[in-house]
């Protein structure tokens, strides 16, 4: 019913920026809270940034002050504005959202397939 596509990952060399964008379509009928979450391998999947509809924004420790989650209500889309980025940042980087559809009294929630971010010189 409902897809999200990531873009923008790739390399950086340490302290550059990199921007990630996400895009939910299907039956949407809205959408509660959008986030990102990254994994590196051999770890867990963790939170990073996660923007509630109306709320202000939350992040993880490790990259406040360094990155700026943001979203666009009418396209239903999310980005992630990464600068000064760390070699401890690689990952494999989701879009999530929790999303109301209209065949569904409760909100169901949705990955994207991920996107690889490398910073490394």
């Amino acid at each position: 019913q409902v897809q999200l596509v990531e873009s923008g990952g790739g390399s950086v060399q340490p302290g550059g920026s990199l921007r990630l964008s996400c895009a939910a379509s299907g039956r949407i009928v809205s959408i509660d809270d959008m986030a990102w979450y990254r994994q590196a391998p051999g770890q867990a999947r963790y939170l990073v940034a996660r923007l509630p509809t109306g709320t202000s924004p939350i992040y993880a420790d490790s990259v406040k002050g360094r990155f700026t989650i943001s979203r666009d209500n009418a396209k239903n889309e999310v980005s992630l504005q990464m600068n000064s980025l760390e070699p401890e940042d690689t990952a494999l980087y989701y879009c999530h959202a929790t999303i109301r559809v209209p065949t569904d009294t409760l909100p169901v929630g949705a990955w994207g397939q991920g996107t690889q971010v490398t910073v490394s010189s």
